[in-house]
Order: C-alpha cells, then structure tokens, then sequence
C-alpha cells in the first residue's frame, strides 16, 4: 500500500481519500482473513506455532453435551482392517474422497505438520474432520423421509432432495482441558442409522471397538493428545460458535475460508472501482490540478 502514501503527498484531496479507501481497504482484507489461511512456512529455526487450549464459551446453545464417547481414528485414503472392513478412500458422501482432499492423510505423528495438515501437502479439505454414524441420504437423488423429523437444522439448511444437510456440519469435541472443532464428513463408525444416539439421548448403538461413537481424524487427535480409543464428549455447534484455530485454516469445503474468499473478491471489486474513480477524476481534473500548481 505504499502507492497510497505517495498519492496523499501529491495529488488532490479526492484522490488523497481515493487513497486512504484503499489503504483501509486493503487493511480490512488482511484483518478479515488472519487465521484463515494457511501460514508463510518458516525456516528451520522457526518454532512451529502453538495453539492455547480452546475453553468452552460460557453463552447459550440448544446442542447439548454427549458424554463418554467411545472415540477411534480414522483417515482419508485408510484401507480396509480386520477391526475396520470399511476403506475410507470414498466417504458416504464422496465417492473420490481421497483425490478431493488431495492425498493420504497419513495419520503417522512424525508425518504431520506443526499446525495439524499432513506435511506431505496442503489438504484441499478441512483436515479437522469427524464421521458420525447417521446418513440423511439414500443415494444421490432420495433425502431418508426421517431426516426432515429428526434433523434439528432440516429446514434452515435443506436444498434438494439427495444432498446432505449433515456433511460439513461442526461439531465441538472435548478430551479433558481442550475442545477441538471439526467438520461432519463422513458416516460411521459402523453404522449410518443411529438416529436415537446422533440427535437423542441415547447412547450409541453400535458394540464394535468399544461401542465407538465417533471418528476424528488425525488432526483432531493431534490437537487433543490422545490416541485411538479413549472416550470424548461432543456436541453440534453452529458455525458462529466456531473459535478461532487451526480448524479455520484449510479446505474448500470450510466456511470461513469460503468466507475469506468472498471477503477477498469484495475488496478486489472495491478496489477496482476506486481505480476507475480515480482515473475518472485525474481525466475530468488533469489538466486543472496542474495549471494551479
């Protein structure tokens, strides 16, 4: 922004406030997006950055706690175990999952980067990512006719039948001090029915591994500290309950970098437009400004 500088030590008073709107303009874009985008890499003598335990918000929500949540692991491009027959190269909502987030998320803790991405590649999906064990979709034409019954957020959010108003949801999960947050993107573990314990009260239906309820990812274990198979609680959360954390970073499919992007292109178009004004100006008072000099 140093142009705007030049201009109001030289130029008239409309273009020295064209300036100065650029300037705040372009202060607007950088406040708007801290956090949302990934971080300049450092060097070698760089300390990796270091995210402070997120403490619950003391406000009112209409999600409740799940407690004592039998909780495991699980990636993007896992293949199929003997304790999990399901590969996890396609989720329930996306038949080329691996290809769409951009690779393997190796859950391996030495392949991993300071703040919670694979260090093999900037994900294109939000790498804070959770599987619940219900599906609001048949297929890719038919919405389940309970999901319109069950679905807190049915009617604020549905669009057509056959895509979720599930995927992409936030929840809060806590492991002892920390909450992290993640996005709902995929269904399981095990089950995609389990309306009772998903939106209800219940506990989870489910026996295997524990009686399992929830998969987090590797990055949702990183920034809780825990390893497979220890029990969490969680909750849904609206989006403006989402703090901000490493889980606002990455990804297409994440809100706030969604939101970063539009913010970006509004301040793009601003300033275009304060161009044209300017050059506008300088055309109809040129010759004016210069004659009076």
């Amino acid at each position: 922004m140093a142009g705007g500088n030049l201009f109001a030590q030289t130029l008239s008073p409309v273009a020295v406030g064209i300036s100065r709107e650029t300037a705040s303009m372009g202060m607007l874009s950088t406040s708007r997006q801290e956090g949302l985008s990934p971080a300049p890499a450092t060097s070698s003598t760089t300390l990796p950055r270091v995210f402070a335990p997120t403490l619950p918000r003391a406000t009112y929500t209409r999600y409740p706690w799940k407690t004592d949540i039998m909780t495991t692991v699980f990636w993007v491009g896992e293949l199929p175990t003997e304790n999990n027959p399901t590969p996890n190269t396609k989720s329930s909502w996306d038949t080329a999952w691996t290809a769409n987030y951009g690779g393997y998320d190796d859950p391996d803790p030495n392949k991993r980067a300071p703040d919670y991405r694979p260090a093999a590649f900037v994900p294109k999906q939000n790498p804070f990512y959770v599987a619940l064990p219900y599906n609001d979709c048949l297929d890719y034409r038919t919405t389940k006719p309970d999901a319109s019954r069950v679905i807190p957020w049915f009617k604020q959010t549905f669009e057509r039948h056959g895509k979720s108003v599930c995927r992409d949801r936030w929840i809060a999960i806590r492991y002892q001090d920390r909450i992290c947050y993640a996005q709902w993107s995929d269904c399981g573990p095990f089950l995609t029915d389990d309306v009772g314990y998903v939106f209800g009260d219940a506990k989870p239906a489910n026996y295997k591994n524990g009686g399992a309820g929830l998969d987090v990812s590797p990055a949702v274990r990183d920034y809780l500290g825990f390893n497979t198979n220890h029990k969490v609680d969680w909750r849904f959360v609206d989006v403006h309950e989402v703090p901000d954390g490493p889980w606002k970073m990455y990804g297409t499919n994440n809100h706030f970098v969604q939101q970063a992007g539009k913010d970006k292109d509004l301040v793009a178009a601003r300033l275009e437009e304060l161009r044209r004004k300017r050059d506008e100006w300088f055309r109809q008072n040129g010759s004016k400004a210069m004659q009076l000099r």
